[in-house]
């Protein structure tokens, strides 16, 4: 019996941007009784089922976005007599959706880091169950990756996580749902052994795949004194101590190492965390805006964020301390008017960001958008091809509507256009020069011009793009420049690579 662990994607870039990180995951949970497990990563090239057998066990993983191709994955897979599991968000919000429409013989639910041997030994006896729930998963008993798995030149940036959970409830976002609301925060020392086995084999940029990597904020610190709650505040003072002592560890890894994570804007009120994050070479975030109005950010259950000029001063402290903002807009609230996307794209540029992207508002299950979109259509929601649009992943990608929830103020194919336009405007040649004059060297800045284009043809135009001949035309330039990033990111192996030493534990001291 062989495993075969597989990364759906209807579009492939030949080079992948960064790592999947949940494939190696359950590649260490595989027991090593059944081999290494082979990994398809689809973003890169197709399954090839000819070399699926009878009795072998395919695991897929899937979110909203791939599940329609996971499933005709699943359903070729049983064709060729192969055991299919289906696990990810997905899977464990709607798991009969991959025993209807995938093939799927056994679904996992939550964390699949320890439930995955049992899956397996059942396929083996020729018994798997229906259903698996692994639970959201103690951070003590991650499972670390098989790095050592990894194709050679195929991604431009590693990923390791240091945090499941976002205790944060914006209503566009499952993760706490999924993930939980507790962050669980795994030890100093696993993650960085991770990062220096990636680091050994040449991978200098490393993302940080957390939910939220400021999980205590002085907010919660202050909330917790008030209330007088010494053991609320003893353990976020804990969990905000390791968040430093990590740091102080990435600061000793080699001078050319980068990495990205992603953050709520909150950290911009703490310049001792920003401090550590600049000497951590923590170099970009994946900061939401999500709306640059008070109303809109209130429609999303955001209104911890800032807005207008104070929105921007407060995107700028990040740069000053040396870490590079990714802006992430929502367009489509029922708050916009026409006038939302010219302001955005201008407060974008004025908050000095050195990428931003701007999506079409998209109601994911597990939400509380999707959760409201749902009842509002009164159980008589539009069809496409005889499936209801609030099963809009189950539509193929070109007959999908380019937005789902109907706006007060605009048509849909308006908001696509005036969504495309922003991207247009955000990534023209000169404005991307522009943003570049941060970086010292003319090879650099060129390397910074290749990448704002390529981040342009992956998410916007294979995404909002009108017709599929656009897409594959945006395909086939991402492809021809991700080769030529993958030579600018990639770092030279350092195969004697040692991990920095544990600094001396400070006794924990609660912050006035």
């Amino acid at each position: 019996m062989r495993v075969v662990l597989v990364n759906p994607s209807d579009v492939a870039f030949g080079v992948g941007v960064i790592t999947p990180r949940w494939l190696y995951v359950l590649a260490a949970a595989t027991p090593a009784q059944y081999g290494d497990p082979i990994i398809v990563d689809e973003t890169l090239e197709a399954v090839c089922f000819d070399s699926i057998q009878p009795g072998d066990v395919v695991g897929i993983g899937i979110h909203t976005a791939n599940a329609l191709r996971g499933f005709q994955v699943g359903q070729r897979a049983r064709e060729r007599g192969a055991f299919v599991v289906f696990g990810g968000i997905h899977a464990t919000l709607y798991p009969d959706e991959a025993r209807e429409f995938g093939g799927a013989h056994a679904v996992v639910l939550g964390d699949g880091d320890l439930i995955w041997a049992s899956v397996l030994a059942d396929c083996l006896a020729g018994h798997p169950q229906p259903r698996y729930d692994g639970g959201q998963v103690g951070a003590a008993r991650f499972q670390p990756a098989r790095w050592d798995l990894l194709p050679p030149d195929r991604y431009m940036w590693a990923s390791v996580q240091t945090v499941r959970g976002c205790p944060k409830h914006c209503s566009f976002c499952s993760v706490w749902r999924t993930d939980g609301q507790q962050p669980r925060q795994r030890s100093s020392r696993a993650v960085i052994e991770e990062i220096v086995q990636l680091r050994r084999q040449g991978y200098r940029f490393i993302a940080l795949a957390d939910d939220n990597f400021y999980p205590v904020t002085l907010a919660d610190l202050a909330l917790a004194k008030r209330k007088n709650d010494l053991a609320r505040l003893t353990e976020l003072q804990r969990l905000r101590d390791e968040r430093f002592e990590f740091m102080a560890l990435l600061g000793e890894l080699p001078e050319d190492t980068i990495l990205f994570t992603q953050i709520t804007m909150e950290a911009a009120e703490d310049p001792e965390f920003l401090q550590a994050m600049n000497k951590a070479r923590i170099r970009g975030a994946l900061v939401g805006v999500e709306a640059v109005t008070p109303e809109g950010l209130k429609s999303v259950f955001k209104e911890f964020n800032l807005s207008g000029e104070k929105l921007v001063d407060r995107l700028r402290l990040f740069k000053q301390h040396g870490v590079h903002v990714l802006g992430s807009f929502i367009f489509g609230l029922p708050t916009d008017r026409r006038d939302t996307f010219e302001a955005t794209a201008a407060l974008a540029k004025r908050a000095d960001l050195t990428f931003a992207q701007f999506v079409m508002m998209t109601p994911f299950p597990g939400t509380v958008d999707f959760d409201r979109w749902e009842k509002s259509t009164q159980g008589n929601p539009e069809r496409i091809d005889g499936v209801p649009v609030t099963r809009y992943w189950l539509i193929p990608g070109h007959r999908r509507p380019k937005l789902y929830m109907a706006h007060p103020h605009m048509s849909a194919e308006e908001m696509r256009q005036r969504t495309q336009g922003v991207w247009d405007s955000y990534y023209r040649f000169g404005e991307v020069w522009k943003r570049s004059k941060f970086i010292k060297s003319w090879k650099a800045r060129l390397a910074f011009v290749f990448v704002s284009k390529l981040y342009r043809q992956m998410y916007a135009n294979t995404g909002i793009a009108t017709d599929s001949a656009r897409r594959k035309s945006a395909n086939r330039w991402a492809r021809l420049t991700g080769r030529i990033c993958l030579r600018l990111f990639r770092g030279r192996p350092m195969p004697h690579l040692e991990a920095p030493r544990m600094p001396t534990p400070l006794p924990t001291q609660i912050l006035p």
